[in-house]
Parts: C-alpha cells; sequence; structure tokens
C-alpha cells in the first residue's frame, strides 16, 4: 500500500511540474479555415490583433437556444471594436440556415465545422471526443487561448474577460 501511495505521489508531482514548465503561457489556438453562411472564408490566423470568441454549439441543444439572445446582446455590445463572433457548429448548412430563421444568432456561423471540433475537443481516458455544449474559447490578440468554458449562463463570464482584454491594448 506505502508503494502504491508514493507512485501516486510521485504521478501527481511530475504532472504538477509539467505544468509550470510552460513560464506561464497560454497556449495557442489552433488554426482553422470555414466557410460561413454568406459564403465568406474565415480563416482564425487572419483575425489577430482582435480578440475573438470561438463558439461550438448545434441545433439540438437547448442550452445552447436559450443562450443565444445572451450572447447576440454581447456581440452587439461589442459591434464595431475589434471583437469577432464565431459560431462553430457540425450541422449542416440547410439545417443551420432553417433553425437561424426561428432562433437567429448574431456570430459568423461556420457549418459543417465537424473538423475543427474534433481538433479543439477534449479527449476521454479512450480517446473519444468529449465535448459539451456550447463550449466557448476566448482567443486573445496574440492567438492564444484566454479562457475556455462551457455550459449554462456563460455571456457574462465572457463579457468581463472581453473587457480586460480590450483594456490590455
Amino acid at each position: 500500500m506505502r508503494f502504491l501511495s508514493v507512485l501516486f505521489f510521485t504521478i501527481l508531482l511530475s504532472f504538477s511540474v509539467s505544468a509550470y514548465s510552460n513560464n506561464g503561457t497560454k497556449p495557442l489556438a489552433k488554426n482553422f479555415t470555414g466557410i460561413s453562411l454568406d459564403g465568406t472564408t474565415i480563416n482564425l490566423a487572419d483575425l489577430r490583433g482582435k480578440v475573438v470568441v470561438v463558439s461550438f454549439w448545434t441545433t439540438r441543444c437547448a442550452i445552447c437556444a436559450a443562450e443565444i439572445p445572451k450572447l447576440n446582446k454581447l456581440a452587439n455590445e461589442y459591434d464595431g471594436k475589434d471583437v469577432t463572433f464565431l459560431g462553430l457548429t457540425t450541422d449542416n448548412e440547410t439545417k443551420v440556415k432553417n433553425y437561424l430563421r426561428k432562433k437567429p444568432f448574431n456570430f459568423n456561423i461556420l457549418p459543417n465545422s465537424f473538423g475543427t471540433l474534433l481538433e479543439y475537443a477534449d479527449r476521454d481516458g479512450s480517446g473519444n471526443v468529449n465535448m459539451g455544449y456550447p463550449t466557448h474559447y476566448l482567443i486573445n490578440q496574440k492567438g492564444e487561448i484566454e479562457l475556455k468554458t462551457n455550459g449554462f449562463d456563460k455571456a457574462g463570464l465572457l463579457d468581463s474577460n472581453i473587457r480586460r482584454l480590450l483594456m490590455l491594448n
């Protein structure tokens, strides 16, 4: 039993050390390119210098539907500022357009984003994709992931962090 305790502590300590070995740097957001509903090609690397909110959502998500009005309000508040809002979904263009007729979403919507979801999603112990909806990534002006959050009622958290990032520049 003592051996297992020592082994567990050693493994835990090694993870702790590796977490601090990056000198406090934030991970770079993985670049992606997608086609928005209006036909515009959006490349994340082209948005450097701006704050970018990337939200993964789906038309089948009740929490996403409840969050859309709050996220729309947030996007409207930053209209004309150096902030870009992207809504990525694995749903196809037809399904998304039908959904948006009933529930407008004021982000640049990128349908068919399954490949990007695979790049950003966490993995469970078996390597299976593990991403709850909605999941939001806040990317700073340097292209680093500043914040990752998911679930209900995150507009306020996103807002306070966007404000902080805009004040830094």
